[in-house]
Formats: C-alpha cells, structure tokens, sequence
C-alpha cells in the first residue's frame, strides 16, 4: 500500500460524495456526532458492532456479511471510513475490513475532527442504502496476531507497545483522563489482572504519528520515528484492546508499506491475565 492508496483527503472526498461504487462510513463507540451531522451519504457502524462480546474478539465471518451488507456495502466498493479520537476507531474497523479480505478501504486523513475544523459540509439525513449480499474472505493471518504468536515472538520479532508511557511501566491499567475508550471496565474484555509490558516490547506511542491537525505525519517523519527498528523483520502492535495498535499496524502496513506487520487484537486485555505469561515493568532499558 502507499499513502495515495490507503488515505483519502478531504479534498477528494468532496469530489466523490455521489461517486458510485464509493461508500463513506463513520464509525465511534456512540452515534451521537452522527446523528449531529456527518459526511453527506455516511452510513454508520459503531465499533462495537465489530466485536463478540460472549465469545470475544472479531465477529465470525458471517457476521461480518450481514452487518456490512445491511449497510449496503458491496465487495468491489471502495469503503472511505472515518472517527473521532484521532481517528482510532476508524483505523480499527479498517483493520477489520482487511481482516475479511476487502480490497479498497482508505481513511479519511485527519478523520472528523479535521472536517469539522475546515468547516467542510455535514449534514442530518441518513442515507438508505439497498442492502447487499457481502461475500467476506477467510480471516487474513498474515495481519491479525495471536497470543502465542506474541509468546513465540519475545526476543526474536519486533513488538511495539502504543500505550501511554504510564501503561507501559506498569504504573496503571489505563489512562482514564484520555476519555472512556481508554477507561478498563467498558466491555467485558476489557479487564487484565497485572499491568506491565511484553518483555522486549519497545514503546512508541500511537499518537506519535499524528500531525496537531490529527492529519498523518510525512512519510519522511514516520520513517524516522521507526528508524530504531529493522523494517524487514517482522513485527507485532499491541495496546489496551486492539485498537490504538490497530492504528499503527495502519501506519507501518499501509502507509509504509511494511511486508509482515500483524495486530495483536486482545492486547494487554488479554495477556495481562495470562497465567504464567512473562511481564516486565518499568521503562526499557537503554
């Protein structure tokens, strides 16, 4: 991927607004900007509509069919998705879209809040979209890390913690000043019984890669900020539940186009409660 692929600029958005074959999708963990106004013909997906809170983790395939063809999204459509927070959410349900084998999926640079700055067109209607029959692919491994993945990869690939500095020591769980996205407690996942770090794990926090605007850094910046790690080996992101990680998978993966980047997506929620799994507290090393 490169940033003309895998980014959507405001400018070109408002050129596309009734392109077919182009779907634009907010998504948040509340719909209540939505229905304030959004991007005209944005459908909305909640976040948390990705997400099997009894079995956990990413809905099954079939799921994944019916919630995006309800929405009238077809195989060959070109979904534009945008958030809030930074662009978090987006950046998480995008990595959801590639998880299934969706071809074309960009992000809107800057997400909402730039939108909102430039003063650019929102509007109330909600678009009624005809539904589709959404045919997903088998779940793509090659992106999407496991526990045991990230247990074999001590010491031997790269992992990179997005965190805050303070979740990252080990000090607390999760930053509640950062708003309730962050805040444990949220879903039934979001739970760990030890805080710390994978032994190893290098840390750069998420935000890192964003511009004031919320826009993404140049490609030269970014490069610099990984210039620490080796891009050819491979690597895994983990944060609190998936998602901030999800956020520089998109950063590494698609904009750098590194070849073997996977998103760890039960994170710290879940291999903080892992029985017997190493944990290290502190800041790293150097």
């Amino acid at each position: 991927m490169t940033r003309q692929s895998a980014l959507a600029t405001p400018q070109w958005c408002e050129r596309h607004f009734d392109t077919p074959g182009i779907v634009f999708v907010e998504t948040g963990s509340r719909d209540t900007e939505y229905r304030n106004g959004h991007i005209p013909g944005a459908v909305w997906i909640g976040s948390q509509e990705f997400q099997d809170h009894l079995r956990l983790g990413v809905i099954g395939g079939e799921k994944f069919e019916k919630l995006v063809g309800a929405k009238g999204i077809g195989n060959d459509d070109t979904v534009v998705l945008y958030s809030g927070a930074e662009n978090m959410f987006a950046a998480q349900v995008y990595w959801y879209f590639k998880l299934y084998g969706h071809a074309s999926v960009k992000l809107l640079d800057g997400g909402r809040s730039q939108w909102e700055r430039d003063g650019r067109p929102l509007v109330v209607e909600v678009p009624n979209r005809t539904p589709t029959v959404y045919l997903a692919q088998k779940t793509d491994r090659a992106i999407r890390a496991t526990r045991d993945d990230v247990l074999a990869a001590i010491g031997t690939k790269n992992l990179i913690d997005v965190r805050a500095p303070e979740e990252y020591r080990g000090e607390i769980f999760a930053p509640g000043s950062a708003g309730e996205a962050f805040a444990p407690g949220n879903n039934p996942h979001e739970v760990a019984q030890r805080s710390g770090h994978v032994p190893g794990a290098v840390h750069l926090e998420w935000t890192e890669v964003l511009n004031e605007d919320g826009t993404f850094k140049p490609d030269a910046e970014l490069i610099r900020l990984y210039s620490g790690l080796d891009a050819r080996s491979s690597c895994i992101t983990y944060c609190w539940v998936g998602a901030r990680s999800a956020h520089t998978w998109f950063v590494l993966r698609e904009l750098l186009d590194w070849p073997d980047v996977q998103n760890y997506e039960g994170s710290w929620a879940e291999y903080g409660s892992l029985i017997g799994a190493p944990v290290e507290r502190g800041a790293p090393v150097s």
